[in-house]
């Protein structure tokens, strides 16, 4: 005879045991109703037995679905498997330590690798951000981690342009940049204060390797950002067309001198290339648009530029070049930017 399996109670079997219990119902009738072992029906029935006043002040013992649902809720809380975080305080104040820098938890694990450190805890990904979620940390939550890219729908070109670029359009990139094959190709973009007036910053973001430089500007005007281009190119030399091929950047008013941001400011010849992306698609310069959400963790919008120094911008970009990422199996901007410099023969510059 196969053996029958039984499934174990439910919120709606406690209810029916509880109305049938009520009724006088023989305990064999229950568990044949109920499709439950005999001894399952007797064990349920004394977890959910309390002590009910009659009408004459005796007391008669019967049965309660809500009492015996509490009960389970509470002996679930202990289920499942037990904590790998055991007493090891060393990982847990790196982990807060880091999450308070803005490390995301798989960047955490990536340091611990690179930095050859050693925890009594092994967990993985998913693990980690399982007990921020549930709060098994005392200084961190879920809040203070870093938000999620979403990938938005590309809708395109529209269909009707009411303005052309002010240069050459994103349309004619050549498509080893759009598919970011080869290493020297921008996407520019300015990060403004409390206010437009008064300084900006103006973000640039490699490509290929996602190396970022964020430079401080006197004001978003075009006159400015083609003093911080020439400013660049001083500082590159002759290695400056190898490294800046093209730059792709929005129709703000601060990128309308297209000419004189290609031309150099040494040789009077042409330095890079600028490519104008489409009217309100920011997505087309994606990996910029990325990064000034990191730049944004150290300088809210609504935060007026001047106090933050040069040196200071300068820092924000070391935290976000030396960044573990996902992306590149947890090297940084800086790895990748390095070794495709050593490739052009370019000593490292940052």
């Amino acid at each position: 005879m196969q053996k029958e399996h039984f499934r174990k109670f439910t919120a709606t079997d406690r209810a029916k045991l509880e109305a049938l219990n009520n009724a006088g119902i023989p305990i064999r009738e229950i568990a044949r109703q109920l499709n439950k072992h005999i001894s399952s029906v007797y064990r349920e029935l004394k977890r959910g037995a309390y002590e009910h006043l009659n009408g004459d002040y005796t007391f008669s013992i019967l049965y309660s679905s809500d009492k015996a649902e509490e009960h389970r809720k509470y002996l679930s809380i202990g289920m499942g498997r037990p904590l790998k975080l055991e007493n090891d305080y060393a990982f847990v104040r790196f982990v807060e330590r880091m999450v308070k820098k803005g490390y995301s938890p798989y960047a955490i694990l990536k340091e611990i690798r690179r930095q050859g450190l050693s925890f009594r805890t092994k967990i993985c990904l998913s693990t980690l951000y399982n007990y921020i979620d549930k709060g098994l940390f005392l200084h961190i939550s879920n809040k203070d981690l870093m938000h999620k890219g979403s990938r938005r729908k590309k809708y395109g070109t529209k269909e009707t342009i009411k303005r052309a670029p002010r240069g050459e359009s994103i349309e004619y990139r050549p498509d080893p940049v759009n598919k970011r094959m080869e290493f020297g190709h921008w996407e520019m973009d300015s990060v403004i204060g409390k206010r437009e007036k008064g300084n900006t910053i103006i973000a640039l973001t490699e490509r290929l390797t996602r190396m970022e430089i964020i430079l401080k500007s006197k004001d978003k005007s075009a006159v400015s950002t083609v003093q911080l281009l020439n400013r660049l190119e001083r500082m590159f030399g002759a290695t400056f067309r190898k490294v800046f091929r093209t730059i792709t950047v929005d129709n703000g008013t601060e990128f309308s001198q297209f000419e004189q941001m290609e031309r150099s400011c040494l040789t009077k010849q042409r330095r890079t290339k600028i490519y104008y992306c489409h009217p309100y698609s920011s997505w087309e310069r994606g990996s910029n648009e990325n990064q000034n959400g990191m730049i944004r963790r150290f300088i809210p919008k609504s935060t007026k530029i001047e106090p933050f120094s040069q040196q200071d911008l300068n820092r924000i970009a070391d935290w976000i070049n030396d960044y573990p990422r996902a992306i590149f199996d947890g090297r940084s901007s800086r790895d990748l930017f390095t070794e495709e410099l050593q490739k052009l023969g370019i000593q490292k510059i940052f």
